[in-house]
């Protein structure tokens, strides 16, 4: 009988653990992100000290920091992907495309420093490949077909010949007055997009 009931009181002392392992990993995540856009050197001590978790738990998480930018990016990018269904939802189709890219410029520019960190996660003779932009090309590659199936824009533009497109704002300094240039990249693009739809 005290079998049974010790059975039957495991997973309620395991549930907890769970819940608060999960909330320490999203702790991690959120202060890397504004410590790691903020500098991309930054040591993973601050991090683990701000974050309120101890080394252990900290590496039983990430065990190096290749593996925390790693992750920290992926999140920001699924982020930045998953904003695309719902301006299509509450937006024409090339509001929202347009409006997308303004995300897209944003996350550029005040991730930088992210973008920093992930350059120095994937450059040494060790370090990860860097991940593909997979979300991000398949909510451009949503974007488009909507778009150009609505007619407001240009048949036949691939999420790749998007990506390109944009690729202007990556040359931008985030630490200068960067929105209008990006602003106007964007508009260029948008009307490039626009030039010979099906719509107009």
């Amino acid at each position: 009988m005290q079998h049974k009931r010790d059975d039957n009181d495991a997973p309620r002392s395991d549930t907890p653990l769970r819940s608060d392992a999960q909330r320490n990993r999203e702790r991690i995540l959120e202060v890397a992100l504004a410590e790691l856009t903020r500098s991309a050197d930054a040591p993973l001590s601050t991090i683990a000290k701000k974050a309120g978790v101890g080394q252990g738990t900290f590496y039983r998480n990430f065990p190096n920091r290749e593996a925390l930018v790693l992750e920290v990016y992926r999140h920001e990018m699924q982020q930045v992907a998953d904003a695309a269904a719902p301006l299509l939802l509450a937006h024409a189709p090339d509001v929202a495309l347009r409006m997308w890219m303004d995300r897209l410029a944003r996350y550029a520019m005040t991730k930088a420093g992210l973008a920093e960190a992930m350059r120095k996660a994937v450059s040494g003779p060790n370090g990860p490949a860097r991940p593909a932009h997979n979300p991000v090309t398949e909510a451009a590659t949503l974007l488009l077909s909507t778009n150009e199936e609505a007619g407001t824009i240009r048949p036949g533009v691939t999420a790749g010949d998007f990506m390109l497109a944009i690729s202007g704002l990556w040359q931008l300094d985030p630490h200068t007055d960067w929105q209008p240039r990006a602003t106007r990249l964007l508009d260029l693009v948008m009307d490039g997009l626009r030039a010979g739809a099906a719509g107009n």
